[in-house]
């Protein structure tokens, strides 16, 4: 079952930085067991609200050439605060160093200016056919369907 940690790109400066945010709902089905009287944003989800960001930079940085980002490494990742019902997380994301297809981007998420999430996210851009053994009709299918989630996601385009 996937878990979007994000509703919204803020801002996005291709090859080198972007914001997104996620509002946390009540409504979010693991809040009814993390913790029943205390509900909280599990931080491995803090964690993916920073992998999906910067996914989505690494993705628009080269127009969608590679749209399969994996998570290698994930270091050391500070957790500073609770995300609770009715607070926005703001992430936000910068390249610090690239490899190749592999990226070291510098993260942290905030709650009104206070820091709930920092660390270091290693991501590596994966070819399609590479990682599925699989080309043609899918890769195709997969590049158009997050784009079709990008428009959704994204700041709207500046007038």
């Amino acid at each position: 079952m996937p878990l979007p940690q994000l509703d919204r790109i803020l801002s996005i400066e291709p090859g080198k930085s972007v914001r997104g945010a996620k509002s946390l709902s009540l409504a979010e089905d693991y809040l009814q067991d993390h913790f029943p009287r205390f509900p909280v944003m599990p931080g491995v989800l803090m964690l993916e609200s920073l992998f999906q960001a910067g996914a989505w930079l690494l993705r628009v940085s080269d127009d969608f050439a590679k749209p399969l980002i994996e998570l290698r490494e994930a270091k050391g990742i500070k957790y500073q605060g609770f995300v609770a019902p009715g607070d926005r997380l703001e992430v936000e994301l910068s390249i610090a160093k690239q490899e190749g297809d592999r990226f070291v981007l510098k993260g942290s998420g905030s709650i009104d200016g206070r820091t709930a999430v920092t660390g270091r996210l290693v991501l590596e851009r994966v070819e399609l056919a590479t990682a599925r053994e699989a080309s043609g009709p899918y890769e195709s299918y997969v590049r158009e369907e997050l784009r079709r989630q990008w428009r959704l996601l994204a700041p709207p385009p500046v007038a």
